[in-house]
């Protein structure tokens, strides 16, 4: 069947965007960003408050804030933005239109609306139920009916998205396999099915109970359920982002995947068992079964990090091997001294990769296992734990991945090109230092989302030791500093939409083109392996190794003193 619309062939990478996806991929990308500056001027209330010397937040506005921060932070945010890259992985790397236009402009105007309804609900005061919202606490029925919009609009996306890549199928506009890139984004879909329905089916009675319908939700089941929602959510976010690490090192390198069949197996290892990692979250919780609690964090989550760690091997790698058939042989790292360090585009990108894989995914196999999770769990660890996969594996990774798609999807020249150089830096190497004080902090026992860690006043008032309070303000300083970051990555993102030089925005057809080899995103588009001579990266791997034995087992020596089994 015919259907008419326009392709646009950008001139600068060779991408075709046919004009409902690229304005969809706008909009969503657009939405995201403003939900990014949201959170980010709340995220000023959170750091100054949990900041020992200067506490700036009375109790109930800094619950308040916190609440928002959460939501728009780790699902409106990421979620919008996510969407985006599945249309571009479906409709632009593809070269086809996308399915059903009109119910994806709806899918977008049900996130809309539901991520501003929820907002509203928090600020006006009676919602500030931090993003898990466990009952019995209740907020405001417009708070759970915001979030149910969201999902649904989200699913809708997800479905779009499937039914794009059944068009491209009939279409005939790919040859062979989904390249790469899209297979990773039909993986963060198929979690993204899975974590929203979840979110669905808790959230749906919860809102019944705000609204009188239902007169009780089992706090337990809510729990339960509502992680494979909360944490799942996470998941979409490994999968969309590791989607454009391969997408960064095709395009800044021309680099192919060492293996594609290796990487797409991860990503199945991701389907199969990465959603399962929620159970860190409940271990300390009764009705779930010791022998579901062992499987879940001694076999499910190691598969899961069996897929981060061929991910965190291979992506590097590929750039490794195409840098060394560019001649970059000398020694172990020449091919990474000559990478393209000033483009934003890269370096924020590897920078996401390195503090992703020592930050977020060490710790997170801290937590995972069960006998630590016992002490660090209702710490500020955690919240250290998901910064450095949230913040610097996902959002970092987002914000390089704009760089350069202002040029190519907005048609505008950057503004600010030193200050854009220099941005991943200052926001990567902050969120690093964030994360490693607030991890610190929650090894001596910190609490996690109070609003006073002195619990100043309270009949059992606690004296921590000095380092705790100097790591707390230590998070309060890189805070501030990762704030500036985002603060500079928005200037030139809105800045350049606003007031950078119109590029030229290629010519357009009726319909789309074949592939041409010598586009610069080829690589991107196709189906290819690169090969596994990359002595340098099997170095890196091998100090990760060392860094995580060593991690591990500094852990245990932590567990075994407070256990004073001797």
């Amino acid at each position: 069947m015919s259907v008419t619309t326009t392709y646009r062939t950008c001139p600068r990478s060779g991408l075709q965007f046919e004009n409902q996806a690229e304005m969809l991929i706008k909009a969503n990308a657009f939405v995201g960003v403003v939900w990014l500056l949201i959170g980010g001027v709340l995220a000023i209330g959170v750091v100054l408050t949990r900041w020992p010397a200067i506490h700036w937040l009375e109790a109930e506005t800094f619950y308040m804030v916190l609440t928002a921060h959460g939501l728009d932070m780790l699902i409106f945010w990421l979620i919008f933005f996510e969407v985006a890259i599945l249309y571009f992985a479906a409709s632009t790397l593809l070269r086809c239109r996308i399915a059903t236009p009109k119910v994806a402009w709806l899918a977008f105007a049900l996130m809309l609306i539901g991520s501003v309804l929820n907002n509203v609900a928090v600020f006006n005061g009676a919602s500030s139920v931090m993003m898990t919202s466990y009952v019995p606490m209740m907020a405001e029925p417009s708070f759970y009916l915001g979030l149910i919009l969201f999902a649904v609009g989200a699913l809708i996306a997800c479905f779009v998205f499937f039914g794009t890549l059944v068009v491209a199928k009939r279409e005939k506009t790919y040859d062979g396999s989904v390249p790469l890139v899209t297979f990773g984004a039909i993986t963060a879909a198929i979690i993204a099915v899975f974590t929203i329905s979840s979110g669905a089916i808790i959230l749906i009675p919860t809102w019944l109970l705000s609204i009188g319908v239902v007169e009780h939700v089992d706090p337990l089941v809510y729990r339960t359920v509502w992680w494979a929602f909360g944490h799942s959510s996470q998941q979409i976010n490994v999968a969309a982002h590791i989607s454009v690490w391969y997408l960064v090192a095709a395009v800044a390198f021309g680099a192919k995947p060492m293996s594609e069949r290796v990487s797409r197996t991860a990503f199945l290892l991701y389907i199969l068992f990465l959603q399962l990692a929620s159970a860190h979250h409940l271990l300390a919780d009764p009705g779930l079964s010791t022998g579901w609690k062992v499987i879940n964090t001694s076999y499910f989550m190691y598969f899961a990090v069996l897929a981060s760690m061929i991910h965190g091997l291979t992506i590097p790698g590929a750039m490794e091997v195409a840098q060394r058939r560019k001649g970059y042989t000398k020694g172990l790292f020449e091919w990474l001294r000559k990478a393209p360090w000033g483009n934003p585009t890269f370096s924020g990108v590897f920078i996401s990769i390195i503090g992703f894989g020592f930050l977020g995914g060490i710790s997170g196999v801290m937590m995972g296992t069960e006998q630590l999770n016992m002490i660090i769990h209702n710490t500020i660890y955690v919240p250290g734990h998901f910064h450095a996969t949230v913040v610097v594996g996902t959002t970092l990774t987002f914000m390089a991945l704009t760089y350069y798609l202002i040029p190519v999807l907005f048609q505008r020249e950057m503004i600010a090109p030193t200050l854009a150089k220099w941005q991943p830096y200052l926001f990567g190497f902050s969120m690093y230092f964030f994360c490693l004080v607030m991890m610190g902090a929650g090894t001596l026992g910190v609490v996690r989302r109070h609003w006073d860690m002195s619990f100043g006043g309270a009949a059992m008032a606690y004296e921590w030791p000095g380092a705790a309070y100097l790591m707390m303000g230590l998070v309060g300083i890189a805070g501030i500093s990762a704030i500036v970051g985002g603060a500079a990555y928005i200037y030139i993102t809105v800045g350049s939409l606003l007031w950078g030089k119109r590029l030229d925005s290629g010519a357009t057809s009726p319909n789309f083109t074949q592939l041409q080899r010598a586009t610069p995103t080829a690589i991107a588009q196709t189906y290819g392996s690169a090969g596994f001579a990359a002595p340098g990266t099997f170095v890196l791997a091998m100090v990760f190794l060392v860094a995580f034995i060593l991690y591990y087992f500094i852990n245990w020596k932590y567990l075994s003193t407070l256990w004073g089994l001797s």
